[in-house]
């Protein structure tokens, strides 16, 4: 029981590491900084590995398992309703799930990043920012309370402004640096109202707290939009920010200036999946406010169909892939807001381990061709970047949900459960398959672009060549878990048992209201021969084959027919190839006219105008007066004594005067 009763070691080894490579890395080798960084990290995962170890012999009557250090913060009167915040952290099999993915995966980017990053410069910086944020991302994990988590939360958009304008002498980095952290505050706004109003409504932020006040509580309806829907709606807008959804996604295709793997840590595996996390932790809120739980699922869905459309046409590797992360966040919303929280917690770990895979891969093919993104100028890598070839290849089925990988296990659940769950919609299903049929498409095209047909660089000047070991390992290993990372769900396609939604189940039923627990746990009617057959070759499959098959068209068999395709529907082509013009209305709308209140009211008007105004006029006119009274001083000793004579006739005709009037 050590680790469970010293949890906050989980925290202090990546904090320590980034502060030590913050104040002494310059001093440092280089073996020196990644001893402190990947060792820090690499002790955290070992740390979590027993902390999974001691809670699996955990009673269920002690889970969840929480430690409070020390009051953080009290207020009010602290005998009737005090706001008193605890520091205290939490396992249970939520954060269990989410403490391994975050670790295992961040661990393996980190020693990715030692041969990616080995010729940057800012080397201790970079390993201090990316431990400071494993020990956010980890605290956000772990918090009991929502102030805990909310720390958590705003550590890592600090940290994602910090590695995305990583090369901050760059205009593009440094800018979408800060377009991620003024986009991911707006949502945070409505984040902290939402924390606001659950402490209004339960007098607590504590879960089990807040939980146990929600489950007596009468739940909202379809046609009633009460408090629980007032806060989940308000938090979920928290999440649209920070998790790149509808309509605040925009930050994360620019983030993607950022090293590749700041991409593959932050912007793939695990900060963008903070909002799932969150609305999963909040389930017993989101259960009781249907409108909510139904607008998270409108959100993904459409945002999942959105930016696969877009990323059909983008020519950046890094860009599709950045697309692709917030289609396929999409779809995690979608499992939460129809009710299969443990579904959307499924693909977020699977997603984590081939989105991260994709990023490292993609960034192991920049590497190859010395800095080239663009697909256009590559071509021909299969033979020369095997490993890269092979790791790629394997996410890429994975992601497009083939049978066997990963994503299959946890799209296929997503999936039906918006076909049949508890809060089941046809039409966010047809659009969920639709979606999954486009990101095959677009990411085959990703493949078949970048690993076959003849090169498209310059074979002289390009000295193509695979990645060394500190770069391929990761990937092999994330392959390894792209394949078979899903296993623990396969059972019940033979009509055996989901053995990751079982260990999920508790999380998720102990403070549901009676009717969702009943319509979770109910038996299935198909046949388990059926049920398999039905999976292995049900719509989302077929669609994921046409998606490769049209892809190998396009791009092997005919290239000339997408040129020929997009000059017919050249509109359409346009409007995806600019992502539809999303960022231009931004601009015009929102920034544009910020940006001229800024300066012409509050800069030149109120600044400039007033204050500034007020202030020199006060020193224009003391500097006047000072140049009138100054003349006084001449020297000159008969101007002295005519002054002294005016001034006793004056004091003397005043004296005189409040004499008289004392007198009458």
């Amino acid at each position: 029981m050590f680790m469970l009763n010293h949890i906050w070691i989980i925290l202090l080894l990546p904090i320590l590491g980034a502060a030590i490579n913050g104040l002494f890395g310059g001093r440092f080798s280089k073996a020196g900084v990644n001893s402190v960084a990947v060792g820090s990290v690499a002790l955290a995962f070992a740390a979590v590995c027993e902390l999974a170890r001691e809670f699996w012999y955990l009673p269920q009557n002690a889970i969840p398992w929480v430690q409070s250090y020390y009051t953080w913060m009290t207020a009010g009167d602290l005998t009737d309703h005090p706001f008193r915040i605890n520091f205290a952290l939490q396992v249970d099999q939520l954060s269990v799930i989410m403490l391994l993915t975050v670790s295992c995966v961040g661990l393996l980017i980190h020693i990715y990043s030692v041969g990616y990053m080995g010729h940057e410069g800012g080397y201790y910086r970079f390993f201090s920012y990316m431990n400071l944020f494993m020990f956010f991302m980890l605290t956000l994990v772990l918090g009991a309370n929502l102030a805990v988590l909310f720390v958590g939360w705003e550590g890592v958009g600090l940290c994602s402004y910090l590695l995305i304008g990583f090369w901050f002498r760059k205009k593009s980095a440094a800018d979408a640096g800060k377009k991620a952290f003024i986009t991911t505050r707006l949502g945070d706004l409505f984040f902290m109202v939402g924390i606001l109003l659950a402490f209004w409504t339960f007098g607590s932020l504590t879960y089990s707290t807040m939980f146990q006040k929600a489950a007596v509580m009468q739940p909202d309806t379809m046609t009633h939009a009460g408090v629980f829907t007032w806060i989940a709606v308000l938090l979920f807008i928290g999440a649209i920010g920070k998790s790149a959804q509808l309509p605040l996604y925009v930050w994360l295709p620019d983030a993607m200036e950022g090293p590749t793997p700041v991409s593959a840590l932050i912007h793939a595996a695990t900060m963008v999946t903070a909002g799932v996390y969150m609305v999963a932790r909040m389930n017993p809120v989101y259960s009781r406010a249907p409108i909510a739980m139904y607008l998270v699922a409108v959100v993904g869905t459409i945002t999942a169909l959105f930016a696969a459309t877009i990323a059909i046409t983008q020519t950046d590797i890094k860009k599709v892939l950045a697309y692709s992360t917030i289609s396929q966040l999409g779809y995690m919303f979608l499992g939460c807001g129809v009710g299969a929280y443990a579904a959307g917690i499924f693909h977020l770990m699977t997603h984590a381990f081939f989105k991260g895979l994709l990023f490292l891969a993609a960034g192991s093919v920049i590497h190859a061709l010395g800095g080239e993104q663009d697909m256009t100028k590559m071509g021909g890598l299969r033979k020369k970047i095997p490993i890269t070839y092979w790791t790629m290849l394997i996410a890429t089925l994975a992601i497009a949900g083939f049978p066997g990988f990963a994503g299959f296990f946890s799209k296929d659940e997503i999936l039906g459960a918006a076909k049949s769950g508890p809060h089941a919609s046809l039409w966010l299903w047809a659009v969920g398959v639709a979606a999954a049929g486009l990101t095959s498409f677009y990411m085959f095209r990703l493949i078949f672009l970048t690993f076959f047909g003849k090169p498209r660089f310059d074979e002289h000047h390009v000295h193509v060549h695979e990645s060394p070991a500190k770069m391929t390992v990761p990937l092999i290993i994330l392959a390894f878990l792209s394949i078979f990372g899903g296993w623990v769900a396969a059972p019940e396609l033979a009509g055996g048992i989901d053995y990751f939604d079982r260990f999920l189940q508790p999380v998720f039923t102990q403070y549901a209201p009676t009717h969702v627990v009943s319509e979770v746990s109910g038996p299935s009617s198909v046949g388990a021969g059926m049920q398999l057959l039905l999976a292995v070759v049900g719509i989302p499959v077929i669609l994921a084959v046409v998606g490769l098959l049209v892809a190998w068209w396009f791009y092997i068999k005919n290239p000339r027919v997408p040129h020929g395709l997009a000059r017919k529907l050249h509109g359409v082509y346009v409007l995806l190839l600019n992502k539809y013009f999303v960022d231009e209305i931004y601009l015009a709308l929102f920034i544009r006219p910020l940006l001229w209140i800024s300066r012409k009211v509050l800069w030149q008007i109120v600044d400039s105008g007033v204050i500034d105004g007020a202030v020199n006029g006060t020193a224009t006119a003391a500097r006047g007066s000072g140049s009138v009274v100054r003349e006084l001083q001449s020297g000159n000793t008969r101007s002295y004594a005519s002054w002294v004579v005016v001034g006793a006739v004056g004091f003397t005709m005043l004296l005189l005067a409040f004499i008289g009037m004392a007198v009458r």
